[in-house]
C-alpha cells in the first residue's frame, strides 16, 4: 500500500521557483470556490468567544447537521475531521474481516491494518468503466461472512457512485455493518446519492462526512458521522475527548451546514465545471475518461504516449499539478485524477493538455 495524499506544495514551490499560491493544484479536491461567508463573517465578528468553552453537548450544531442530512440529531457523533472517525468507528465495531472496495482512500486499510483486521479488496474493474454490480457484491460479502464492507461513495478516484436505493439493498440482503463514507457526495445530487436518510432505520449503517472538501474548511478540522446503533454510538462518544470540536468549528458548522445559498451556488458551479472539463477531455483522442460523480475525474493515457507521473512533470512547470494514481492499488501508471477548479483554470488545464497531446 502506498500512501499518497496529493501534492506537498511546500516541495514544489522550492523545487521550481515558484509561491504555493501560483499554482494551479487540480490534486487537490477542495471547493476552489471556498466556504461560506455567512460563517466566516460570524466567526470574524464574534471573535471574542475564543475565550470560551463550547457546548459540551454541541445541541446547536447537531441540530444543524439533522437539518442538513435529514436525520435524528441523536444518532449524530463529531468528530475532529473525517480521519478521526474512520478510525474510531474500526476500533469500536473491531472487525475480524473486512471488504474493502478498492482502489480506495489508504486510510482505511491503514486503520484496519492497526487492529490486525483481515482485509480483502473488492477492485472495480476498467473493463466495466468501474462501475459495480450490486447484486455480484451482495452475493461476494454473503460468501466471505465479512463483519464490515467500507464503502466510499462517491468512490475516490474513480468517481462511482452507488444509489440511495442501491445501498438499501446491501443493508437489506446482508448482516455486515456498513461504512459508507460521503466525503464527496455533496457535489452530486443527494436525493439519490446519499444514505444519512438511512441511518435511522438501519443500525448496521455508519454514514461519514467532513467538511474539509465541499465546505472548503480543512483548516477547522469538522467532521461527522451518522449512526442508530446506540451501543456503538455511546463507545464511539466514550472514546473521543471531551469538547474535541472547538468553538471555532462549532459555530462555522452551525451556519454554512443551514447556508442555502451557499450550498445551492456551490453545486450549480461545480456540476457546470465538471461537465464542461469531462466535455473537453473527451476531445484528446489519446485519453479514455470515466464518468464522476464526485468533484474529481478520472482519466487513462490510453495510446500510453507518456506515464502519468511523466504527464504531471510535464505540466509543472506551467503551474499545474494533476495526481498521478499509481498509488491508488489497482490502477495503473497510465491513469491520472484531476479536479475541479475554477473556470479559468480549468480552461488553461485543457489548453495545456491539447498541446501536449497534439
Amino acid at each position: 500500500m502506498s500512501v499518497n495524499h496529493g501534492a506537498n506544495l511546500y516541495d514544489l514551490s522550492s523545487k521550481y521557483g515558484f509561491s504555493k499560491d501560483e499554482f494551479m493544484d487540480f490534486s487537490s479536491n477542495i471547493n476552489p470556490f471556498g466556504t461560506s461567508n455567512k460563517a466566516k463573517e460570524y466567526v470574524i465578528n464574534n471573535i471574542n468567544m475564543v475565550s470560551m468553552y463550547p457546548d459540551p453537548e454541541y445541541v446547536t450544531l447537531k441540530k444543524a447537521i439533522s437539518t442538513y442530512c435529514n436525520c435524528l440529531s441523536e444518532n449524530i457523533v463529531l468528530g475532529s475531521g473525517a480521519t478521526e472517525l474512520i478510525s474510531s468507528f474500526i476500533k469500536t465495531v473491531n472487525p475480524s474481516k473486512t471488504l474493502l472496495l478498492s482502489p480506495a482512500y489508504s486510510e482505511y486499510e491503514h486503520e484496519l491494518n492497526k487492529i490486525d483486521c483481515e482485509i480483502v479488496k473488492y477492485f472495480s474493474k476498467e473493463e466495466n468503466n468501474f462501475i459495480i454490480d450490486v447484486k455480484d457484491l451482495i452475493d461476494t460479502i454473503n460468501k466471505g461472512n465479512y463483519d464490515l464492507t467500507i464503502i466510499c461513495n462517491p468512490n475516490n478516484p474513480t468517481g462511482f457512485a452507488f444509489s440511495r436505493d442501491e445501498i438499501e439493498c446491501i443493508l437489506k440482503n446482508t448482516n455486515c455493518y456498513v461504512m459508507i463514507d460521503e466525503t464527496y457526495v455533496e457535489f452530486t445530487d443527494t436525493d439519490i446519492y446519499s444514505c444519512t436518510k438511512l441511518v435511522d432505520n438501519y443500525n448496521k449503517l455508519f454514514v461519514i462526512r467532513g467538511t474539509s472538501k465541499f465546505f472548503s474548511t480543512p483548516g477547522i478540522r469538522l467532521g461527522y458521522g451518522l449512526i442508530g446503533d446506540k451501543n456503538i454510538k455511546k463507545e464511539i462518544n466514550n472514546n473521543l475527548d471531551l469538547w474535541n470540536i472547538n468553538i471555532i468549528a462549532a459555530s462555522m458548522g452551525e451556519i454554512m451546514f443551514l447556508d442555502n445559498v451557499f450550498i445551492s451556488n456551490t453545486i450549480d458551479a461545480m456540476l457546470r465545471e465538471r461537465d464542461y472539463l469531462t466535455n473537453s477531455l473527451n476531445t484528446i483522442e489519446d485519453l479514455v475518461v470515466y464518468p464522476s460523480k464526485g468533484n474529481f475525474i478520472l482519466c487513462k493515457i490510453s495510446s500510453k504516449r507518456f506515464t502519468a507521473k511523466e504527464l504531471r512533470e510535464k505540466l509543472l512547470p506551467k503551474k499545474i499539478i494533476i495526481r498521478d494514481c499509481d498509488s491508488f492499488e489497482g490502477l495503473s501508471e497510465y491513469y491520472f485524477r484531476i479536479c475541479i477548479l475554477k473556470p479559468k483554470e480549468n480552461k488553461l488545464l485543457i489548453k495545456n493538455l491539447k498541446n501536449l497531446f497534439m
